[in-house]
């Protein structure tokens, strides 16, 4: 080892193994790392990830029993050190020594991205204060992979993470979440899930939902269904081991009554082509084109055959 007089630190040689091959990895410059790590299967880590947690000078994690698999996968020999939201008061001020020594400093949840339903976020907010880089290196989310999976709309989501543990505590929240124009995504623990799913169904309605499981394992599963089905196979006894997710759908807009359409349609009649009359309802009320234009040709029949 020699002296790096940059961070009055030892500098130190350390290799990862990724494909099997001995890799280099340079000492990343000082400052916190946000790492994304994999939500199940392990290869689901970037490149820029494995040499970041290799040349770092400590990882903070979860459980040091979890991210130690990840780290044995790959060969990374960097020290482990537990920051969870346990003993996060006592160990956040450590970390920030570290980083006041020049220290690169990576930190890691149990899965996924840090920050998101873990204790990190204080840890970042403190760095930042204290005038330290605090840098993101983006991969793995179970929000994310849920959304790809869930089969329903990604343009516009709310992230709610954990409903409350107690059924009262949980109707209130879920009430307060039913006119939110996105889908939903939630966390939920398996003992607790066919009880968020009926209540749910109670406060949002028969919206379409997915529950994903075991997301990138080798036992994932992925549930469509309404609310109300997915509460009762639950109940039933389907299967809740493993992370949960639970994507749930947008309130439906409110449809236009038939006499509406007829009352717009005949308007549009009256100045354009059935064709473009027929686009423009279709684009003012939402529904879907072959249904106006089939009831624009009966409403041009019923006014030829009044006419005869």
């Amino acid at each position: 080892m020699v002296s790096d007089e940059k961070t009055g630190t030892e500098a130190r040689l350390r290799r990862y193994s990724p494909f099997g091959a001995a890799i280099e990895a340079p000492r990343p410059e000082p400052g916190l790392y946000l790492v994304a790590t994999p939500i199940g299967n392990l290869s689901d880590i970037t490149l820029r990830a494995l040499e970041v947690l290799a040349g770092a000078d400590v990882i903070a994690c979860e459980d040091t029993r979890v991210t130690r698999k990840l780290t044995d996968r790959y060969g990374i020999s960097t020290p482990l050190t537990p920051y969870h939201e346990h003993n996060a008061a006592e160990a956040r001020p450590k970390l920030l020594a570290r980083l006041a020594a020049g220290q690169a400093v990576a930190l890691v949840s149990d899965a996924g991205t840090p920050l998101i339903s873990d204790p990190g976020y204080k840890l970042a907010l403190a760095a930042r204060a204290a005038g330290h880089a605090v840098s993101a290196l983006p991969g793995a989310s179970a929000v994310l992979a849920a959304l790809n999976v869930a089969g329903l709309p990604t343009d516009r989501f709310f992230f709610e993470g954990f409903l409350p543990p107690k059924q009262g505590a949980r109707q209130k929240r879920i009430a307060a979440l039913a006119a939110i124009p996105a889908t939903l995504v939630f966390f939920e623990s398996g003992p607790r899930l066919a009880a968020a799913l009926a209540d749910l169904a109670d406060g949002l309605g028969r919206r379409a939902a997915a529950v994903c499981r075991e997301l990138t394992k080798l036992h994932e599963e992925v549930r469509r269904a309404s609310l109300d089905a997915l509460a009762r196979a639950y109940a039933e006894g389907a299967e809740t081991r493993g992370e949960i997710v639970i994507v749930v759908a947008p309130p439906s807009e409110p449809e236009t009554a038939d006499a509406d359409i007829d009352a717009l349609l005949r308007q549009a009649l009256a100045r354009v082509s059935v064709k473009d009359a027929v686009d423009e309802v279709a684009v003012m009320t939402g529904r879907p084109r072959r249904d106006i234009y089939r009831r624009a040709l009966e409403l041009v029949k019923e006014d030829d055959d009044g006419g005869e």
